[in-house]
């Protein structure tokens, strides 16, 4: 499953793909989120534009997107608290798949 909720946070499971032509989210592959992201893979420059992609995405503070796993690795996992836009986000991924 790509995402797991744990009370009043939800944990994406997300392959990051840095150096790409815009930021976006390109659906479920693999169980896990497929984000792609302008920034590359240098200096944690995709992580930063990868939290400020997710912060302004589901309107959450960035302080309140965590990395719990993969933080160095293209396979992620960030925690973030599960507001509307988070669940309505799920729902309509469920909806498409």
């Amino acid at each position: 499953m790509w995402y797991e909720i744990e009370g009043a946070d939800v944990v994406f499971r997300i392959k990051a793909v840095p150096a790409s032509s815009k930021n976006v989210i390109s659906g479920v592959h693999d169980d896990a989120l497929k984000i792609k992201i302008k920034a590359p893979a240098v200096e944690g420059a995709a992580n930063k534009e990868l939290v400020k992609f997710l912060s302004k995405t589901f309107k959450v503070a960035k302080s309140d997107i965590r990395f719990i796993g993969g933080e160095t690795s293209k396979q992620k996992r960030l925690k973030l608290p599960l507001n509307g836009y988070v669940r309505e986000f799920i729902e309509n991924m469920k909806e498409s798949s």
